[in-house]
């Protein structure tokens, strides 16, 4: 007999994990949209849901031809093509490194979700921030991080405003 709790059940998901994915990918991508950046909101949200769901499903199927380590090597390429994409490259400026980064991160925070380390999960979406947001601050604050490629970009970016 079907029950309307059976509705509500996702096995082998869990529903904290799931609202924990959306939080971090929240989190971080709510800082890169306020700024313009790529991978806003609905991006790392997916990123994040989307790691959480392919390593748990791995963990969820116990048998001999299924090993966690062995998705979760995958996961990390695929999301590595996934930051790929993102870098550019524009008069011998390259764009989109930190966007890259951010991708993988979310996804190493989706892997920690499915081991159930939500807490931990949380508190890395918040340094993932601290440190996109802390850099701009020291960049601006202290011309000794404006020099080389990051001065050559910020007088790039200055002539296209």
């Amino acid at each position: 007999m079907f029950t309307a709790l059976d509705f509500f059940s996702i096995d082998p998901f869990n529903w904290q994990a799931i609202g924990t994915a959306i939080l971090c990918g929240t989190i971080v991508g709510l800082e890169r949209q306020l700024r313009g950046k790529p991978v806003g909101i609905r991006t790392s949200t997916l990123i994040t849901l989307g790691t959480y769901i392919f390593i748990a499903a791995s963990f969820s199927t116990n048998t001999q031809m299924t090993d966690p380590s062995r998705v979760i090597g995958q996961v990390i390429t695929g999301i590595g093509f996934l930051g790929a994409g993102v870098i550019l490259a524009k008069d011998g400026i390259v764009l989109g490194v930190t966007s890259a980064a951010a991708i993988w991160a979310l996804s190493s925070i989706g892997v920690c979700i499915s081991t159930g380390a939500y807490a931990t999960s949380i508190k890395l979406a918040v340094i993932v921030v601290l440190i996109l947001a802390g850099v701009d601050v020291l960049e601006d604050s202290f011309a000794i991080f404006t020099r080389g490629v990051h001065k050559k970009f910020r007088a790039w970016r200055n002539l296209r405003d």
